[in-house]
């Protein structure tokens, strides 16, 4: 089935925006935004990379991102929520979740992310998919397993997943109250360093990719793939969120089902 995660290069827009980005930040005051005509052909562009019919002939479902866990869930014939964000801008109406699950062929799922997790699924026939937008809140609320109950929903199987490029385990500085949550989770397998061991109260740094694989393993996945690149770390390749203090664009992952 056809999908992919996005890069910065190759796109129209400009400024903090170049090239491929796909949002803007909540914050950033209208008249310095990228322009929802960029956006709208940046899609166009990845949907091409990815051999997915040009936008006019399939519906590109988003979602707004609350770092939750929730799975929007969107069937043949029926329609997404009537408040679902602009796909040209991002900006949201209503839906909140922070995945999407379909076995609609005339749907392309996308989620935007600029330091946390994106994950793509399929089942072994590649007729349900799922993306996932996973933060350490989403990872910490179980946003992946819900993502596969809901694909399972709707006789999903053999389940493949591909974990995207995020900021890495040597860059996601979290601090103590962060960590206590990973060793809620995880218990003794949690994906954390902590700087100071013997200090409770200590900061620690956290491997997002690593807490989502130990998840879908524990979901009953078996065919799973990480791509392993920071995002902080290639400013060449990737918007980061944390490494440019918040005023940065954002990548795309999309997957549509197979026909």
């Amino acid at each position: 089935m056809p999908h992919a995660f996005s890069t910065r290069r190759g796109g129209v827009s400009s400024g903090i925006f170049a090239s491929l980005n796909f949002g803007n930040p909540s914050d950033l005051p209208r008249e310095r935004r990228d322009p929802p005509s960029n956006i709208r052909r940046n899609l166009e562009i990845l949907l091409e990379w990815a051999g997915i019919e040009r936008p006019a002939s399939k519906e590109i479902v988003q979602v707004f991102q609350v770092h939750g866990a929730k799975a929007h869930v969107v069937r043949p014939g029926g329609a997404t929520h009537p408040d679902s964000p602009d796909p040209a801008t991002g900006e949201t109406r209503d839906t909140k979740a922070d995945a999407i699950v379909t076995d609609d062929p005339a749907r392309v799922l996308c989620v935007r992310t600029a330091d946390c997790t994106p994950v793509l699924l399929a089942s072994g026939d590649g007729r349900v998919v799922g993306a996932v937008h996973a933060g350490w809140r989403g990872v910490i609320a179980g946003v992946a397993a819900e993502t596969i109950t809901a694909m399972r929903s709707l006789g999903a199987r053999d389940i493949h997943a591909v974990i995207g490029p995020c900021i890495s385990g040597a860059c996601f500085e979290i601090g103590p109250e962060v960590v206590r949550e990973f060793n809620r989770v995880f218990g003794t397998h949690a994906p954390c360093r902590v700087v100071e061991p013997d200090n409770p109260e200590s900061k620690g740094f956290a491997d997002l990719q690593a807490a989502l694989r130990l998840q879908l393993l524990a979901a009953g996945l078996v065919q799973i793939e990480t791509i392993p690149l920071c995002t902080v770390g290639h400013p060449d390749l990737f918007f980061s969120h944390r490494r440019d203090n918040g005023h940065t664009g954002r990548m795309a992952a999309i997957i549509a089902p197979r026909l």
